[in-house]
């Protein structure tokens, strides 16, 4: 090949990669991504209009994966770094609050959580703020405090403090001072949920959104988008996007309430109209969307209707009962247990906005799947005590949803969230100026691992035929055996490969306590895990970061291994194939010599066979010999 013909290679190849990068950075600005997780101050109405002079800036993004699953868990949880050095946790994202806090070591009255409890003394970069005119403070007039109270009757108190926040290593927004609350006493669900804190992201002065935009780092516009049905996770997006095609906008009038609302006038159930009072969707706070809430609460009117719609369209369907006796469920049963065809059992619901454009509900939009009866599903829409329209995250499962508060709109699109994400965590970001470092004590609590595990021990350039780690897991319920092949889905998700590469190798039960060992194997068509895939992989196990929903009960890493797919030679690789060549040559060369022996003792037979017919040969008698005469 001569150098002109080298020459022009090079340049294909870097227009390719040139067009490959574009395509990965065709948003106006520079976004910020988060994973997700799971009350409010007034809006900040002068503030609104003055964070409009961000709007052509340039800033730079931080992009984290999501975590747990909102029916299994009741929320999505983000990763957060507090304090220098940086100590890890795991909020839940909420759209309805707006202040982040996490459990300090000062707490009297807090949970057992995932992490460890913030250790202010630890931080060089702490401060707790001091009373002044612009906070609440304590009884002594010293420092500043916070108080957060919610509907189903948990609530957080505690400190306010200023610390340097990080948002993973592979944000390219460094680390930001940002006042959060330091927790001293929590109750209800606050105090036994498995979630360190929460991330506040609604509008409000101690927002984290709301400071970021102070500081100039972002812009006045954040993004969530939530997995899918039985899948979790998903991503969030602080800063500006650039709306997809087929994105359907709705107002949000920062004025009506403090929380996020849509304008919504109308519902219609396969194609067709309820026709509800468009007033019945606009009492005390409207429609409000709270990232927060689970499900959707519907003002009783409009329950009634959305309900009976959906029965009358699904009459080969068995109602029964639901899952908890003490709550009267909408279940059906017999629309069988692949989620991807329950849109041939269940009907559409449209959400009209005031604009005119519509938000397409599929059936994973509304259904959550009944835990005792397999293939039947139930409602996720219920009656609300008041008159406002409550839609929590199962509403927009598979929707990015744009909070676009400098223009007072959000917009939705449906999307395959776990594509999106990938799509979005560009491999090539850069590190956060302060390093994170771990900060760990979860349920998943892997023992030291074993020489074959440590990815140092690995070359280069490497291949990797296995990788096995074992479970443990604590059931809460004795009476019904978790279906651990479920896990798989989970599994696969988190460690962003294909369900079909995770496979459970053993399974051993003592009580309530059951052992699990899988195995990551590589693809189809390939003969080694790949490199990224592996490192990827081995790097989340070694820093205990795989993260399985709490709906099998509590569990913890035992031990793991990589296996290393040793290099084999031409023998190794065709022994197989040599030994069946063989096997088959004998059977034909069997089958031909069989075949000769056939056909050549057919020729004889019919060499020696003459018909009655045929003339035969006359022959001499010959005469007796002298001894015959002489006798």
């Amino acid at each position: 090949m001569d150098r002109a013909s080298l020459l022009l290679i090079l340049l294909l190849f870097i227009t390719t990669v040139s067009i490959f990068f574009f395509d990965l950075t065709t948003a106006d600005e520079s976004p910020m991504i988060f994973p997700l997780n799971y009350s409010s101050l007034p809006p900040r109405v002068d503030d609104i209009r003055r964070r409009r002079r961000l709007h052509q800036s340039q800033l730079p993004n931080a992009h984290m994966k999501l975590y747990d699953d909102l029916l299994s868990n009741g929320y999505y949880t983000t990763r957060l770094w507090i304090g220098t050095p940086p100590q890890e946790f795991a909020l839940i994202v909420d759209t309805g609050s707006t202040v982040t806090y996490v459990p300090c070591s000062t707490c009297k009255q807090c949970g057992k959580h995932q992490d460890p409890k913030f250790q202010p003394e630890l931080s060089s970069s702490y401060q707790a703020l001091k009373c002044n005119p612009d906070c609440n403070c304590d009884d002594e007039g010293k420092l500043c405090v916070y108080e957060r109270r919610y509907a189903e009757m948990s609530s957080s108190s505690g400190v306010l403090s200023e610390d340097l926040i990080s948002f993973g290593n592979e944000s390219q927004l460094s680390p930001q001072r940002a006042v959060f609350g330091c927790e001293n006493v929590e109750t209800g669900d606050l105090f036994s949920q498995r979630a360190d804190g929460i991330m506040g992201l609604g509008r409000g002065k101690l927002s984290v959104v709301d400071q970021l935009v102070d500081k100039g780092v972002i812009e006045d516009t954040f993004s969530l988008c939530y997995g899918g049905m039985e899948v979790g996770g998903g991503a969030m997006v602080l800063g500006k996007i650039s709306p997809p095609a087929g994105m359907v906008f709705s107002h949000s009038d920062p004025f009506r309430s403090p929380y996020y609302n849509i304008d919504l006038k109308q519902m219609h159930v396969a194609g067709k109209s309820l026709k509800l009072n468009p007033k019945v969707f606009n009492g005390k706070h409207g429609t409000v969307l709270d990232s927060g809430t689970t499900y959707a609460y519907f003002p009783k009117e409009a329950f009634i209707a959305i309900k009976a719609a959906v029965i009358k369209e699904i009459p080969s369907l068995k109602r029964i009962h639901g899952p908890d006796p003490n709550y009267d469920d909408v279940c059906f049963s017999g629309a069988g247990r692949d989620v991807a065809e329950i849109h041939n059992f269940f009907p559409e619901i449209a959400m009209e906005f005031g604009n005119g454009q519509k938000l397409i509900l599929s059936p994973e939009n509304y259904l959550f799947r009944h835990t005792k009866v397999r293939g039947a599903y139930c409602l996720g829409i219920f009656p609300d005590r008041d008159s406002t329209t409550l839609l929590g995250g199962i509403v927009v499962r598979n929707t990015l949803v744009t909070y676009d508060r400098e223009n007072d709109k959000l917009g939705f699109l449906k999307t395959n969230c776990s594509d999106l994400w990938r799509r979005l965590a560009a491999p090539d970001s850069p590190a956060p100026t302060s390093p994170v470092s771990q900060n760990k004590s979860s349920s998943i609590s892997p023992s030291p691992a074993t020489s074959e595990s440590s990815t140092t021990d690995l070359p280069g350039v490497f291949r990797v035929g296995v990788i096995t780690f074992e479970v443990s897991i604590s059931v809460n319920n004795s009476s019904q055996k978790p279906e651990f092949s479920e896990m798989a889905d989970f599994i696969a998700h988190e460690l962003d490969i294909k369900s079909s590469q995770v496979h459970l190798l053993n399974i051993s039960s003592r009580g309530n306590e059951y052992r699990l060992k899988w195995g990551i194997f590589p693809a189809q068509s390939s003969e080694y895990i790949s490199n990224t895939t592996a490192l990827n992989i081995m790097l989340l196990l070694k820093e205990n970061r795989l993260r399985l929903p709490g709906q099998f009960g509590s569990y913890k890493l035992l031990e793991w291994k990589a296996e290393q797919k040793q290099k084999q030679s031409w023998w190794e690789k065709h022994v197989l194939g040599v030994v069946a060549g063989v096997v088959i040559s004998l059977l034909v060369t069997s089958a031909m010599i069989k075949l000769v022996l056939v056909w050549r003792r057919r020729k004889q037979e019919e060499a020696t066979y003459e018909p009655v017919s045929a003339a035969v040969k006359e022959q001499e008698l010959q005469p007796l010999s002298s001894d015959t005469s002489n006798a």
